[in-house]
Formats: structure tokens, sequence, C-alpha cells
């Protein structure tokens, strides 16, 4: 594995590309170049720069009411659209989807190991998940590629794990070896709560990873380099490996630094009389400087602290120096550090940290900034996934920093926003604004959200506000306030005559409404499909209806793809049935859809039809 990760690294840079081959019993059968291309840096196979240059590739007229069947469904095979009946029939019934895990248990222990794979892989593993290893994947791809859809690849192996267990884990990973001591200023919702330190409560939709050791984290960042790997051999550069930051580090340090963040914007409201990033008040250094003096701070301190800020003509951008956390490894407890503005005194926004944990830090920044350089060599993007939000503003500050780092170019790098929060499009403009002040290319992925009832129970318990916006409708406005917003700067740009590139977003939403949105909005403001400014994005699974019919007329359009071992998916498996029970209109349309292809084919006589695309992805 090393020397094939090595090998894809040194090829995908060539500035002549790649060359694959197929081999059987020691001998090549099938082999295609690939090259990148010296304008763009996309990667395209040497089929389709041929196919491109002689012709115009074929675009579908898109049904904006998603009930074209045929166009839904012309990349499935007959048996395929009975599979997938099935599976939604399955997910109507309410003790199934209740006791799916117990009854995929009970059928493994009567059916053994191999029936009971072959069962799932007829069944719900077949629907949902694309194969078990980067191999078994690639027919899967190829065909998605063949229909004008690119993928999103997620290992999504999980530990089946007891409650007790979690909790266990989550405890003692995120509690300090000083003690979690709230001291004066500390804010309880950056502290480990144990009614909710099993992380899956309430969740059905997102994945969850538990801290075990240091060596655990190693072997996450191998696989989702192998992640990398399987969409650059398979994708032609076209490619997305989502990734969560919890699977890279201890818990406790993305609570520590989330609680710095948080509590750097109440400093921030003290000094400058109103709530927000630092970024948003355009403070200039020397006004700080005047205000060190007012507070008495030592000319020592106030000049020590005032070469740290960063800060540019239009004020200041942060007040610690994040690259150099990220680039130059200095240690949080020296640098997170602020002039009390009432005793003059330099205060630690952050508890005492051991050298253990300090290397810890380090350890989880080489691991995101391993895996990040990989893509970069690969020419393959990387999506952030989002978390809890008591994890949420050191994930996003993380995933910016490496946004400034490596998106010079091209957007490699995409955060996730969710829109359930009500500071979503806060954070999102605030994000937006210091990716055009720092000259970086801002990738970002829009969803409604994954945590909601946990993050309101959560919030209720500790006594800290709702994070979640009160009503369905208030997110649906807020995810389109946001995508408006985007959408607003790529137009100012484009009238600027700058890069329109240096804002790219996926609509990840299963909901039509907000994809009609969008596409309207892009017409509105003149954004074509071929710029591949604005991408969508859906499950393996569901919502095909959406995502092909997208793909075939010309869109930027995204399957996201779980693989693995049927064992060890199982835990996704159950909360794919899960997520299906809570979604039944979309379920209702889908079978509804369903039904009709498989009545047309039965009638037209097409039991045997083989799905063969021409199509080639934006």
């Amino acid at each position: 594995m090393a020397f094939l990760r090595a090998f894809l690294r040194c090829n995908v840079s060539n500035k002549r590309g790649i060359i694959f081959g197929d081999h059987r019993n020691g001998k090549l059968v099938r082999c295609c170049t690939v090259f990148k291309s010296t304008a763009t840096g996309a990667i395209v196979d040497e089929q389709t720069a041929t196919t491109t240059a002689a012709a115009a590739p074929p675009r579908d007229p898109l049904d904006s009411s998603f009930e074209d069947a045929t166009a839904a469904f012309k990349s499935k095979t007959m048996w395929e659209l009975v599979r997938a009946y099935t599976v939604y029939q399955l997910c109507s019934i309410n003790y199934i989807v209740e006791n799916n895990m117990k009854l995929m248990k009970f059928a493994k222990t009567i059916l053994g190991e191999r029936l009971f794979s072959a069962v799932m892989k007829a069944t719900f593993y077949g629907h949902f998940v694309a194969g078990e290893d980067q191999i078994k994947i690639r027919p899967t791809l190829e065909r998605l590629r063949s229909f004008g859809v690119k993928p999103i690849l997620d290992y999504s192996v999980e530990e089946d794990i007891s409650q007790e267990e979690a909790e266990k884990r989550e405890v003692e990973a995120s509690v300090p070896e000083a003690g979690d001591t709230q001291e004066t200023g500390s804010l309880k919702q950056y502290h480990v709560a144990k009614p909710f330190a099993d992380r899956r409560y309430k969740v059905s939709s997102a994945r969850t990873y538990f801290y075990i050791n240091e060596a655990q984290c190693e072997r996450n960042m191998e696989i989702f380099i192998r992640c990398l790997e399987a969409v650059a051999g398979a994708t032609y550069g076209t490619g997305l490996t989502a990734i969560k930051l919890t699977a890279l580090g201890r818990p406790q340090l993305l609570l520590q630094l989330s609680e710095v963040i948080m509590r750097t914007r109440e400093y921030m409201a003290e000094l400058a009389g109103d709530r927000g990033n630092v970024l948003k008040h355009h403070i200039k250094p020397q006004d700080l400087e005047k205000k060190l003096e007012q507070a008495h701070v030592s000319n020592q301190d106030a000049t020590a602290f005032l070469k740290r800020v960063t800060s540019d003509n239009e004020g200041i951008l942060h007040l610690f120096p994040w690259s150099g956390i990220i680039d130059d490894n200095q240690e949080l407890c020296s640098t997170f550090r602020i002039p009390d503005m009432k005793t003059g005194r330099m205060v630690p926004l952050i508890g005492q940290l051991s050298k253990k944990e300090e290397e810890m830090f380090r350890n989880f920044v080489r691991r995101l900034d391993t895996i990040v350089r990989a893509a970069q060599e690969m020419d393959v993007r990387i999506m952030v996934d989002a978390e809890q939000t008591y994890f949420q503003p050191a994930i996003t500050r993380m995933t910016l920093e490496f946004m400034r780092k490596y998106n010079k170019e091209k957007a490699i790098v995409f955060n996730t926003y969710q829109c359930y929060l009500r500071e979503a499009y806060n954070e999102i403009t605030t994000d937006l604004e210091q990716a055009k002040r720092q000259n970086f290319y801002f990738g970002a992925k829009l969803v409604r959200g994954a945590y909601m009832d946990q993050e309101r129970a959560r919030a209720a318990a500790l006594g800290y506000p709702d994070p979640i916006n009160p009503t369905y409708e208030a997110t649906t406005e807020m995810y389109h306030t946001t995508l408006t917003e985007c959408l607003r700067r790529i137009k100012d740009m484009k009238e600027k005559g700058e890069s329109k590139n240096k804002i790219a977003i996926m609509v990840a939403s299963h909901n039509e409404n907000t994809v009609r949105f969008a596409i309207d909005k892009m017409k509105e403001i003149g954004v074509q499909p071929e710029d591949k400014v604005i991408c969508f994005g859906q499950l393996l699974g569901m919502c095909d209806y959406i995502t092909f019919p997208l793909g075939q007329s010309g869109y930027s359009a995204y399957k996201y793809i779980p693989y693995g071992p049927v064992k060890e998916v199982l835990p996704y498996l159950s909360r794919r049935a899960q997520e299906n029970k809570g979604i039944l209109k979309k379920i209702k349309k889908e079978k509804r859809l369903l039904s009709r292809e498989i009545l047309r084919r039965l009638a037209r006589g097409r039991l045997f039809y083989t799905p063969k695309g021409n199509y080639i992805p934006v």
C-alpha cells in the first residue's frame, strides 16, 4: 500500500499524466492514460479528451419538477430498481426500522457470515454501499461517471460499541491531564458532559469516531489517504473525500481550542462593544495598542502581544498567530494569552497543557497536513465534515487555516456549514471575508445539519442558549439566505472581472425545493453549470431522482459513496434505515417513480436492460 501511495503521488504530479494498467494472469489486457490539463489542473482520461475534442458531451433537458422516472433511473438495471423499491418498503415498516440492528445481528447468527453477507448485498448493503474496498467500488464509480455523476468517497466502517463504552472513552479523552477545572471565564458548553458523552445520542445520520489512542488516529489518517488514492485512481480528478477531524485527534483538544475561540469573541465584544469575530470589527493594531495603554498593560507584554496579531490594511484578522500554530508548531499554552483590560496582566485562555498534550496537538495538525498535502499531490479535494457545536469552532478554524495554506490555485479543502444553526449565515460570511482578505480559494458544503435533537437536549441540560433555528422553515430560510450570499459574491467577482472560481459551493441537500432554488439563483446571476462554482450532492441510494437528472443535464452532481466490509458497515446501514424513516415523504416519491419505471420496462419488455451511459461529468 505504501508503494501504491508513492506511485500515485509521484505520477499524479507528473506533467504528462499517469498510465493505469489492468493486469490479468500477468498480462496487460487494458490500459488508459490519464492526462493533467495544464490550463486548469483538472485530470481527464485519454478517451474523454478525444471525445471532448470530437463533439460536445450529451446533455439532457432538466425536468425541474424531478418527475422524470426514466432520467432518474436509466443508470440502473431492472434488478436494482426492484431492490431499491424493496428496501424503501422495508424502511417504511416501523418495527423493522426501530429494531434493524438487532435483526441484522440475529440474521448474521442464524445464516452465518457468508450467507448473511450475500443477503445484505442483495438488499440494504447493495443499495446504500458501493462495495467492500477500493477495487470492488470501481465499477460503481465508473457507472456513476458514465451517467454524469461524480463521487465523494467515505470509508464507512464504524465500531459497534455499547453506550457505556462510548461514554467511558469520550469522558477519558475529553478531560485534560490537569483535570477539568472550570475557572473564571470558562464556558461550560465546551466541557464534557457525561449524559451526552455518547455522541451517537439522538443522531441517525452522522458517523461517529471515539478516541482510543494516538495509534488509532494514525490508522484513521492512513484510511483517509487510501480514500484519496481510490478517488485519484478511479475518478480522473473529479472526486472528493470526506473526513472528520474527530478521527484524527483527542476530543479534549478540539474542546479547549473551541473554548479559546469563543472566549476570544467575548474579549473582542468587551473591546469593541459588539459581539462577533475579531475580523468583523475592523480594529487596527494601533487602535488596540491605545486600548492596551489605557488598561496599563506593560510595554513588554503589549509589544509581545501585538507582535503576534495578524492584520492587513482593513484591520486585525486574528488576535493569535493561527498560521504559526499550524505551520510552525507553536505551543498552545504560550500562544493563547490576552491582556486583561481590568488588571493589565496577561491571562491564559486555555488551561495548562502538559508536554504530552502539546505533542498530541502537533500530531493532530501533522495528520491533517499529511492528508491535505496528499490530496494536493493527487489532485483530489478534501471535504471536512461538520460536527457538534462544541467542536465546530476549532474544526472550522483549523480547516480555514488549511484553506489558507493549500487553496492557493484552486479549492482543495472544503468546510461544511450546518444551516440549522442560528449563526450559520454570520459564520460563513465571516469566513468568506477572511478568504477574500487573505486571498485564498474558498470551498464550502452547505447542509441542513445532523445533530439537532442532541444539540437541543444538551443546551437545555447544561443551561446555554439553544444553537438551533426554532423551526424547519427557519432552517430552510437560513440555507437559502446563506446560499444567496455566496452566489452574490460570485456575481460580484464576475462583474469585476475577477476569477469567479475563488468561491466553490456544494449544495448538499435532499430537498428538491432547495435544489430548484439553487438552479433558479444560478440562472438569475448568470452562473453556468460548466463554471463549476456550484455543485449538488446526495447520498448513494437516496434521491436518485434529483442527482442523476442533474448530472445528465450538465450540472456538477455528486453522490456521497460509502464503502467498507459488510460486517463493519452495519452501524452505517442502521443509520440509513433510521434516516429513511424520518423522510417518508421523499421515500414516497422515490417509490412512486421507481414503480413507474419498473412498469414502463415491463410494458416494453426491457427486463434485461443494461445501463450504458456516455455522459461526461462537469
